[in-house]
């Protein structure tokens, strides 16, 4: 886990485009990278156990019902899988290096703009469970028929995941206009995202 200052030399495929931009501002927080979410799928047997549970699914013919079912399954069982002790841990230190292990933060992934917020107390559990939130989005009934949809599969690969402090930022034209970008998000603490 990199902070984002660290993360801004990191590859785009490793902490996400947006990282780089947002270090530019000078916007503080956590770059969680892909290789920490897949060893959480790995630890917990998620692979399998998701493969089990969307076995009865066909993509070219999708029963709807079934498959919302089976999407609210696969958020559960995201949210309820444990992460191991020793990954726990470096997310506790990572948070304590990165100056969230205390107070309101929000985790969304580089590049688009939903968030889950958390109010944070030392060690930063809530800050775990929200990240646990955002990734169990992925199996939200939406995003599954869109994979689905095109790619024929439930599948999905890991991808970088931010904690930045406050609440999730709303997009602010005038700012964004300002920094010349599309898209700007700023919160009470300033700017939040740059999607």
């Amino acid at each position: 886990m990199f902070t984002i200052a660290q993360a801004a030399s990191r590859p785009a495929g490793e902490v996400g485009a947006e990282t780089g931009r947002l270090a530019a501002h000078g916007v503080a927080g956590l770059v969680i990278p892909p290789d920490f979410e897949e060893a959480f799928y790995r630890h917990g047997n998620l692979p399998e156990q998701l493969r089990r549970l969307f076995a009865g699914i066909n993509p070219a013919r999708i029963d709807e019902d079934l498959l919302e079912d089976r999407a609210a399954r696969a958020q559960e069982l995201i949210r309820t899988t444990y992460l191991l002790d020793d990954a726990v841990q470096a997310f506790y230190r990572a948070l304590g290096a990165a100056g969230l292990e205390a107070g309101e933060l929000h985790a969304r992934r580089p590049g688009t703009l939903p968030a889950q917020p958390a109010q944070v107390t030392p060690p930063g559990t809530a800050a775990l469970h929200a990240v646990k939130r955002l990734w169990a989005q992925d199996w939200a009934f939406a995003e599954v028929l869109a994979r689905l949809d095109g790619a024929g599969s439930v599948g999905l690969e890991a991808r970088p995941t931010l904690l930045l402090a406050g609440p999730p930022g709303v997009p602010d034209p005038e700012r964004a206009a300002i920094l010349g970008v599309r898209t700007a998000l700023v919160g009470p603490l300033g700017l939040t995202g740059l999607p």
